[in-house]
């Protein structure tokens, strides 16, 4: 459905959605189209300043007055300091309708440079930093009987690519959470939905270059950046549908040969690594 027939349709009335990495890149996008949907978020993020001018921005798309732009600024990772702010929030606005997993990052560099406190910091972010949300808000979903979690893995969620090494485990753990959640949180009538976006062009995409292995970078550029504005209109369309994999662009096809000829995508990962690495003067 055309972007601009929703907005008139305007699905997310009366909705809210909770949503962590709100401030910038996806979990921004997101927020934004879900108030030009017509709903009311939360976004929730590390840093205040960044997060109002998110705010501001975002206010800017709403629809009419009822609808409402909040912030928290905390670390979706401490259970302790998020789980009052979001207790708070619910009293004043009662349980959201969703919630939105947008926090995470990419480390990527050469196996050999990383150490295991960089493979805790990937985990914890990109895992526990979905995870505690989840866990903060589910009680209300379960008693409600009503409820969406959609998180947030990528195309590397389902394949592995050199470099990555610390990034893909953390976000196969999010897909195995969310077929967890789905099979258990179905008699709760509570919905889950995993996205696997493609790279896009983020304020962390930048920072995450800064690092990156050559080889990487050289089997990246073949497949283009998707902005964050196209992923998330996939992902809220997803949603909208009730659809449990999201998959834009290229991660589609490429989830799909990988479920039923993974070896196409292995000697294909494989191969394009050796040309990287010969085109670099290594052997």
């Amino acid at each position: 459905m055309k972007k601009e027939k929703l907005i008139r349709q305007q699905p997310f009335k009366d909705k809210i959605a909770i949503i962590t990495g709100g401030s910038q890149g996806l979990g921004k996008a997101t927020a934004k189209y879900f108030v030009e949907l017509g709903g009311s978020v939360c976004i929730v993020a590390r840093r205040t300043e960044i997060l109002k001018r998110a705010a501001n921005e975002i206010d800017e798309v709403k629809f009419d007055d009822s609808q409402f732009i909040e912030i928290i600024a905390c670390d979706t990772t401490i259970m302790d300091k998020l789980k009052p702010l979001l207790t708070e929030f619910i009293e004043k606005y009662g349980i959201p309708d969703y919630l939105f997993n947008c926090v995470g990052y990419a480390y990527a560099d050469y196996i050999e440079k990383i150490s295991l406190e960089d493979y805790k910091k990937n985990m914890e972010v990109n895992y526990y930093g979905q995870l505690v949300p989840i866990l903060i808000l589910l009680p209300y979903f379960m008693k409600k009987k009503k409820g969406y979690i959609a998180n947030v893995s990528s195309i590397l969620g389902y394949m592995g690519l050199m470099g990555f090494t610390t990034y893909v485990p953390s976000k196969y753990a999010v897909v195995g959470l969310s077929e967890t959640l789905r099979n258990e949180l179905k008699p709760y009538k509570i919905y889950v939905s995993i996205l696997y976006p493609p790279s896009m062009d983020t304020p962390g995409f930048k920072i995450e270059n800064e690092t990156k292995p050559e080889e990487c970078r050289i089997m990246e550029a073949r497949g283009g950046l998707k902005t964050p504005e196209d992923v998330a209109e996939v992902f809220i369309h997803g949603i909208l549908k009730n659809k449990f994999n999201i998959l834009p662009g290229e991660a589609k096809f490429i989830w799909k040969i990988n479920r039923h000829f993974p070896k196409i995508i292995r000697y294909w990962s494989d191969k394009s690594y050796k040309k990287a690495r010969k085109r670099l003067g290594k052997t």
